[in-house]
């Protein structure tokens, strides 16, 4: 599904570049379930901004499925983006003069599904994550938990073939995360390709396989 070959990241500063992502070599396999770990500042979020399209400043190549994303142009990235992936963001990314059901609504309008079919995806979301009493409420009047289940719900609501969740669980108590560990296993046991970005090593064993970044290298593949 994905290969990356070659792959850096660097700022040019006073002194020279400097280095966020070194020479990333890697396949990612339909299906499965890659967990990224390492320290603060190791690269992490980083690969997986680049992975999800939404960084563009970056060197080497990068193929999703048959695309070479490295040579496309800003307008075929985003509509490839649209198409494939959904993305927990650690900082949730919700609008915030929309509500949670209008949240959770566009990324299906952005695959031109059918109002009446984005209403009944939308409330059957709602419920499979027991928010429908905040379907109506803006996030301004969300606790950081409850916004961080709409942020996981509103990557799954288009069933993405591809999954990217940056500290997914990050503002969860455990029994929460807990539920989303089991809804994010469960969907990649139907199919769907997940990545993940933790430090919780207890979440990263959901995944098939670990790898380790540090100062920007894979240490272990």
């Amino acid at each position: 599904m994905i290969t990356l070959r070659n792959l850096e990241k660097f700022y040019d500063t006073g002194a020279g570049k400097t280095f966020v992502l070194r020479n990333i070599n890697s396949e990612v396999k339909d299906g499965e379930f890659l967990t990224i770990m390492g320290p603060s500042g190791a690269g992490k979020s980083t690969l997986l901004s680049i992975i999800g399209m939404l960084d563009a400043a970056w060197q080497g190549e990068y193929y999703l499925y048959d695309s070479p994303v490295h040579e496309l142009k800003s307008k075929k990235r985003n509509a490839l983006n649209k198409q494939y992936i959904g993305f927990v963001f650690q900082q949730y990314h919700l609008l915030d003069d929309l509500t949670v059901a209008e949240n959770l609504e566009i990324p299906l309008s952005y695959r031109n599904v059918k109002r009446s079919e984005r209403q009944a995806i939308v409330a059957d979301m709602l419920d499979r994550f027991n928010i429908v009493a905040k379907k109506d409420l803006y996030p301004s009047q969300l606790s950081g938990g409850q916004q961080q289940l709409v942020a996981v719900a509103r990557a799954l609501v288009a069933e993405p073939k591809l999954i990217l969740a940056d500290e997914p669980t990050g503002s969860l108590h455990t029994s929460q995360g807990k539920i989303i560990m089991d809804l994010l296993k469960e969907l990649n046991e139907q199919g769907t390709t997940i990545i993940q970005v933790t430090h919780n090593e207890a979440w990263a064993e959901y995944g098939d396989r670990i790898i380790n970044l540090r100062d920007g290298w894979i240490m272990k593949n």
